[in-house]
C-alpha cells in the first residue's frame, strides 16, 4: 500500500513539476547542461530564487526536481508524511533508519533526476539529527526549532542517489551538510551553544544576530582559506575567499573516517571551521557551507551593502564551472 502511495505521489508530482527557462535578458549557452534544483516546497525562498538567478546569470537553464519519496514511508495526496514525524517535524527514528539503510532504492530518485547534468541543494532547514551516521537527540533549543521531514527524505535520497551513480552534485550551505550527513561526518548542531560549551567566545560570525525578533537577519561575511589543488581551488583560482556570505547555526564538526576531504576553512576563536568539502571517491561532489548565490543576487541588484561580500565575477565563477568546465572534465573522462 505504502509503495502504491508513493508511486501514486510520483506521478502526481510529474504533473506539476516546476521548470523555469533563462529569463528573456539571458541567453542560455549553446549546449549547457540542464541543472536540477533539488526539491523544496517553499519555492519563495530566497535561498531557492537566488540559485535559480544565479544558474541562469550564468546562461544556463534550470529545472526543480521533483519530490522524492521514500517506498518505506506513508504519505497523503499533498507529498506531506503521514508517519515518521516527531512533534518537532523531524523525522523519527524509525523513519530515519529506513531512510539511511535503504538509501534511494524502492524510491523514485531516479525519476526524478532523469537526465539533468548536475543536482545543486540549496540552504534552509536544520536536517533531522535522526539521520546522523551516529544519530543525536534534538539539540533542545527553542529558538532553533526548524525542521523539514519531508524534504529531509527527499534531499537524503535524491544526493545518494547521485553520489551511488556518480551524477556531480554541488551543495550549498544545509545541501553541504546533507553531503556530510551522507557522507558520515560529525555534525555541530548549534554553532553557538558549542562555542559555548567550550568556553569560546562567539561573535556571530557565520549568521548575523537579528536586530529586532521582526527585523531581516542578512548574511555575515568572513575569508574562507582554499586548499590548494582542490576542486573548489580549480573553480575560484585563489586560495583565500574574501567575503563569503554566511547563513548557518550548524555546521560539520569533522569528516574524520569519511571520503571526505575538507577543502575550505574559516578560524573563528581559534577554531579552524569547515567551510567545504569534496568527496574524494566521486568525480563531483562539492559543498559549500557558504552562499555564492546570494553574492551575485546583491551585485545584480546593486544591493547597498554589496561590497561586504565577494565580487560579481568570483560568485560567479561558481556557476560558470558548472556549466562549462565540468561538462568539459567529464567528457575527457
Amino acid at each position: 500500500m505504502k509503495r502504491m502511495m508513493c508511486v501514486l505521489l510520483t506521478v502526481l508530482m510529474s504533473l506539476t513539476a516546476v521548470v523555469c527557462t533563462a529569463s528573456a535578458e539571458v541567453t542560455a549557452m549553446p549546449g549547457a547542461p540542464v541543472v536540477g534544483i533539488a526539491w523544496r516546497a517553499d519555492t519563495d525562498s530566497e535561498f531557492f530564487t537566488n540559485m535559480c538567478r544565479a544558474v541562469e546569470a550564468a546562461g544556463g537553464t534550470w529545472v526543480m526536481l521533483d519530490q522524492v519519496c521514500s517506498a518505506d514511508l506513508a504519505y497523503d495526496e499533498n507529498g506531506k508524511l503521514t508517519e515518521g514525524v516527531t512533534a518537532l517535524g523531524a523525522l523519527d527514528e524509525a523513519a530515519a533508519k529506513y531512510v539511511r539503510l535503504n538509501t534511494w532504492r524502492g524510491s523514485n530518485a531516479a525519476e526524478a533526476v532523469g537526465a539533468v547534468s548536475i543536482v545543486l541543494f540549496t540552504g534552509g532547514e536544520d536536517i533531522s539529527s535522526t539521520l546522523f551516521y551516529a544519530p543525536e537527540p534534538w539539540h533542545g533549543i527553542v529558538a532553533e526549532i526548524d525542521y523539514n521531514a519531508e524534504r529531509d527524505v527527499s534531499d537524503y535520497l535524491t544526493m545518494s542517489y547521485c553520489l551511488d551513480n556518480d551524477i556531480p552534485v554541488m551543495g550549498f550551505c544545509r545541501g553541504m551538510q546533507m553531503l556530510s550527513v551522507i557522507s558520515g561526518a560529525e555534525m555541530m548542531q548549534d554553532v553557538p551553544a558549542y562555542f559555548a560549551e567550550n568556553g569560546l567566545e562567539y561573535n556571530y560570525e557565520h549568521r548575523n544576530q537579528k536586530a529586532t525578533p521582526d527585523s531581516y537577519r542578512d548574511y555575515a561575511a568572513h575569508e574562507v582559506q582554499v586548499t590548494e589543488g582542490s576542486l573548489l581551488n580549480g573553480i575560484v583560482g585563489v586560495t583565500t575567499l574574501t567575503g563569503c556570505p554566511s547563513w548557518h547555526h550548524q555546521a560539520v564538526k569533522n569528516v574524520d573516517n569519511t571520503r571526505l576531504a575538507v577543502t575550505g576553512t574559516t578560524e573563528t576563536a581559534g577554531i579552524q571551521m569547515i567551510e567545504a568539502v569534496e568527496r574524494t571517491d566521486k568525480t563531483f561532489a562539492v559543498g559549500l557551507q557558504f552562499h555564492p548565490e546570494a553574492a551575485l543576487v546583491k551585485n545584480l541588484d546593486d544591493a547597498e551593502n554589496k561590497a561586504d561580500y565577494m565580487d560579481y565575477d568570483t560568485a560567479l565563477s561558481f556557476f560558470h564551472y558548472i556549466l562549462e568546465a565540468l561538462p568539459a572534465m567529464e567528457e575527457a573522462a
